[in-house]
């Protein structure tokens, strides 16, 4: 760490943040750590739980620092988002922290989430991060902290596994990604837009070829032909379940909009809205989430789940 910045004010390292400097943002954390745990334990108690409450509203703040609006209230701001992960884990009486997201939301007007921390180097230090973990906890993480399925159900849905796993599955992630924070303070990483923008590119394609008859070219190229469809969390089929879904679904008048496409590495994750036709409008629901696991370069596993709210 650059003992340089030990002096510099809040705001300074929050703009410094900002601009992909990991060192100001472990500084700012550091500073105002104290406070921020004795907010948890007020809360919480004397609990473990108080360390993974912590983790999570680290990589939350990360995520979010471009929503901050008064740099030099960053120390309020910080112990908001611990307060807000502690009462989350309280109203579930759950041993893992949830977010509660709804104080660090931008106002009307301004860019969301997702499109903030795209324009972001916050986010591309997250994806270079997220790459080192393991595929089943990089399933999590991508899902929790990228998407719009980020509940723990639907997180349970789309990987096939008990919520319980989920939970310890995001502890670890949120571990491995705090003390790589640590460690990668200073560094520099290439941006992640081509990679975002070539993730959407396939998907958009996908969607192209169910107007032109090509899907199942495309699937048949894409897919693994010993691939396994999990739909809410149970097994459905294989190839081509996915191929008799997509032509019912397409056949029905139903059109898909492509909302977000992320991944990383060998993990992909597909958020599409449903456009129902005017005489069918609740033929499906509002909108699904596929994930997509990869081998040797094909999909060798795709979950699906649907949602029916703003946050799925």
């Amino acid at each position: 760490m650059d003992l340089s910045i030990v002096g510099v004010p809040d705001e300074e390292l929050v703009r410094a943040a900002r601009a992909g400097d990991v060192a100001a943002f472990v500084m700012l954390t550091e500073r105002h750590r104290a406070a921020m745990r004795a907010t948890a334990v007020a809360l919480l108690g004397y609990v473990d739980e108080v360390d993974d409450a912590m983790q999570d509203a680290m990589l939350l703040a990360f995520r979010r620092l471009p929503q901050l609006r008064d740099p030099a209230s960053v120390g309020a701001w910080l112990k908001a988002i611990i307060r807000n992960v502690c009462r989350g884990w309280l109203r579930l009486q759950r041993p893992v922290p949830v977010a509660e997201p709804r104080l660090l939301l931008p106002s009307a007007g301004e860019p969301g989430p997702e499109e903030t921390v795209d324009r972001g180097a916050t986010r591309d230090w997250m994806w270079h991060a997220l790459n080192a973990l393991s595929t089943p906890i990089r399933e999590a993480m991508v899902l929790r902290y990228f998407t719009r399925f980020s509940s723990y159900q639907h997180i349970a849905q789309l990987c096939g596994v008990g919520v319980d796993t989920v939970g310890g599955r995001l502890r670890d992630g949120r571990r491995a990604l705090a003390g790589s924070l640590r460690e990668s303070a200073g560094d520099a990483y290439a941006s992640a837009d081509a990679e975002a923008a070539w993730y959407r590119r396939q998907a958009e394609h996908l969607d192209a070829t169910l107007h032109d008859g090509s899907h199942r070219r495309v699937i048949e190229d894409w897919c693994r032909p010993d691939m396994s469809v999990v739909v809410l969390g149970g097994l459905a089929g294989d190839r081509s379940t996915l191929l008799s879904q997509i032509e019912t679904t397409s056949n029905a008048g139903v059109e898909t909009r492509l909302h977000d496409a992320v991944g990383s590495r060998d993990v992909i994750v597909w958020e599409k809205d449903f456009l129902n036709p005017p005489d069918d409008p609740e033929h499906c629901p509002p909108r699904t989430a596929w994930l997509l696991r990869l081998r040797d370069g094909k999909v060798a596993r795709l979950g699906i789940a649907y949602g029916t709210t703003a946050r799925g």
